[in-house]
């Protein structure tokens, strides 16, 4: 009697575990039905801004950040699956309900939008870099809570009082802090002018490429949809491209 109801368990747990394997390959495959046409409509848009990067005179190894800022999650699916394993968020709120059920596989998360000190424990189990460092207060925030995560020290390089980021003068002396508070400083991160006048965007860019030579970083993430090509002829190693890539976004949510 106890061989019968152990063999009726045994079978109810393996039936029970079948149903959730199949369930969640039918999950992935339906998603990735789904999503085809989306794919190839982001990676057919990649393809263009490859073709006007290298027309700027960037190399095939500008990196292509996706800003999927109040897109859904199907988009973000299909970004990475076209090819941008690098998207950008902004909202924390928004990031927490996105990625509830845990990140896309393959994904690489930035924060590149201003980051609240008592937001980052929230966030920090989604995110690989937080690109908008740009005070004290933040850097110690993140290395009491995350040693060794990877930051971008964001610039103020337009003089602009609406835009974040660090003042350029006091900007070694941020990098040098998140360093020895154990932040990873891999580069900088800047916003051209809202004008968008081209001389006064290319010597914002300028700018910011002259302090991440000065300082020996790796990445200068600099330039959007509107300016990325200028960006990238001052030397951006990362363009942030939202509407370039996947057209006009959805209104915002609720900031977070």
């Amino acid at each position: 009697m106890n061989d019968a109801v152990n063999d009726a368990m045994n079978d109810a747990m393996n039936d029970a575990m079948n149903d959730t394997m199949n369930d969640a390959m039918n999950d992935t495959m339906n998603d990735a039905m789904n999503d085809g046409p989306l794919v190839e409509q982001i990676a057919e848009r990649v393809a263009v801004v490859r073709q006007r990067i290298a027309a700027a005179g960037g190399a095939s190894a500008v990196q292509i950040l996706g800003v999927t800022k109040t897109q859904p999650i199907e988009v973000v699916r299909a970004a990475v699956a076209a090819g941008v394993a690098s998207v950008g968020e902004s909202y924390v709120q928004e990031m927490t309900a996105k990625f509830a059920g845990g990140p896309v596989p393959g994904m690489d998360l930035h924060v590149i939008g201003h980051l609240q000190s008592n937001k980052v424990r929230q966030l920090l189990p989604f995110v690989a870099v937080v690109s908008s460092v740009d005070r004290m207060g933040l850097v110690r925030e993140l290395a009491a809570r995350r040693p060794g995560q990877r930051v971008l020290v964001q610039v103020n390089t337009t003089g602009e009082a609406s835009k974040s980021g660090c003042e350029p003068g006091e900007t070694e002396a941020m990098v040098d802090a998140a360093a020895a508070a154990g932040l990873r400083v891999e580069g900088l991160m800047t916003i051209g002018p809202t004008a968008g006048a081209v001389p006064a965007t290319r010597a914002a860019f300028a700018a910011l490429r002259r302090m991440v030579d000065a300082l020996g970083l790796t990445v200068c993430s600099m330039g959007m949809t509107d300016d990325f090509e200028i960006a990238v002829g001052e030397g951006s190693t990362q363009v942030r491209l939202g509407t370039a890539l996947f057209g006009v976004r959805p209104r915002k949510p609720p900031v977070g």
